[in-house]
């Protein structure tokens, strides 16, 4: 039996192709979907971007007839867009006609008495699932970007040997897989020789075959791995091999500190990249950036403080820190900026640092990959768990999405790390509040 799907403005705009996504069911977009996504469309940014694509998408179906009586899709089905479908007086009191979300939901209500198929109403917006459930309507989120976070790649696995085969890795330096499942390209492994055993080893799988860590002790600007997790980590951002790397990891476990060593030592000390550009994604609670006053470096500093914090750690043994710190970046070895102006870029040949990356959607984080140029690293960090962006969470964000996508390809490798190193204050307290 086919379904038809009520389509809100935030699915759209997170993802305009969801217009498509629903095969041989029926979309219907409300008018004052439209009317919000006209709204949206001047915005400089990926929103900005999603509501001119769909208003494309909508205009281009105008030719196959007429969208208020409804148009065939290619994959099958149909969409329409409908005014209000009928009068609304007899919606409970309380609720006001005038807010689109409540059109929204108006529209859902009516078509659900009418038609004999379920009505389902597909928003990313909490409360006004919250309110459809109240008034006994179906509803659910966009799935199609959804990642199982709690069944996330961590990255590593601990792997039982014996003796012998343990003796056999130390001597010869390596030692053939013959396990189940087979790993995944640059995954990692703790070796035990068992579950109580107090031999073990760390290893990293190549052309199945464990070999050790080749930078688990090394010292990057100053930053020694504290942890096995670190020296993964380490292993995958001193890699010139490896040009994808994710970090992700709660407060303290060092995903963000790692990655800037890491990055300065390749930049200014070995001189393996031109430039070292790190981003971060600006989710402002009001005005944008642009309604800052002063340069555009001074409009970055509020949010790209906690970079500063960490870069001023790493100079921390000279007299000057953040004076050294600023003219690394008035001599263009360090670039800070934000993701609003990416598109269109091509970036060879440097060390990108995207930290805080869970607030980007996956499309956000396609446009930001693509840009990567010929002998380009990049890498991704951030908490999964700490999501600003309203219509993300942690299984529909692009850094868990490209966790996800990437875990079986020889150009990528990832850690999650869990064991939190800032201070014990911090760790207690990220483990219980």
């Amino acid at each position: 039996m086919p379904k038809t799907f009520v389509i809100d403005t935030n699915v759209l705009l997170h993802n305009p192709n969801a217009l498509f996504a629903y095969q041989d069911n029926n979309v219907v977009i409300p008018l004052a979907v439209i009317e919000e996504i006209d709204n949206q469309k001047k915005r400089q940014d990926e929103i900005g971007r999603n509501a001119r694509i769909t208003s494309r998408f909508l205009d281009e179906l105008r030719f196959q007839g007429k969208l208020s009586e409804g148009v065939p899709l290619q994959k099958g089905g149909t969409l329409r867009v409908e005014l209000n479908h009928k009068e609304m007086t007899s919606y409970p009191e309380g609720l006001d006609p005038q807010k689109y979300d409540n059109r929204i939901l108006f529209l859902t209500h009516n078509l659900s008495k009418e038609l004999s198929d379920p009505v389902i109403l597909v928003t990313k917006d909490l409360n006004l699932r919250i309110k459809a459930d109240v008034l006994g309507l179906s509803t659910e989120d966009f799935f199609q970007d959804k990642i199982d976070y709690q069944g996330l790649f961590p990255g590593y696995r601990q792997h039982f040997v014996s003796p012998e085969e343990l003796n056999l890795f130390y001597q010869n330096g390596s030692l053939p897989w013959h396990g189940k499942p087979n790993p995944f390209p640059n995954e990692f492994a703790v070796l035990r020789v068992s579950e109580t055993g107090s031999q073990s080893a760390v290893c990293r799988f190549k052309n199945d075959t464990m070999h050790p860590l080749v930078h688990a002790h090394s010292v990057n600007w100053g930053i020694r791995a504290l942890n096995k997790e670190q020296q993964f980590a380490f292993e995958l951002l001193l890699d010139d091999t490896v040009p994808v790397v994710t970090l992700l990891g709660s407060a303290g476990t060092g995903k963000t500190l790692l990655s800037l060593a890491a990055g300065l030592e390749k930049v200014i000390e070995s001189r393996r990249y031109s430039r070292f550009l790190i981003m971060r994604p600006v989710i402002p609670t009001g005005n944008d950036l642009g309604y800052l006053p002063g340069s555009k470096d001074e409009k970055l500093r509020p949010w790209m403080q906690p970079i500063y914090d960490n870069l001023e750690l790493l100079f921390r043994n000279c007299s000057d820190g953040p004076q050294v710190v600023d003219e690394f970046v008035g001599r263009g070895l360090i670039e800070l900026d934000t993701m609003t102006y990416i598109r269109g870029r091509s970036i060879p040949g440097q060390f990108i640092l995207c930290d805080e990356a869970q607030n980007l959607s996956p499309s956000m984080i396609k446009t930001l990959i693509t840009r990567v140029g010929k002998d380009t690293k990049i890498v991704f960090t951030g908490d999964p768990e700490q999501i600003d962006d309203p219509y993300l969470d942690a299984a529909g964000n692009g850094l868990t999405y490209l966790v996800e996508k990437l875990k079986g390809e020889e150009i990528s490798g990832h850690i999650t790390m869990t064991k939190g190193e800032r201070s014990l204050v911090a760790e207690i307290s990220a483990k219980l509040l």
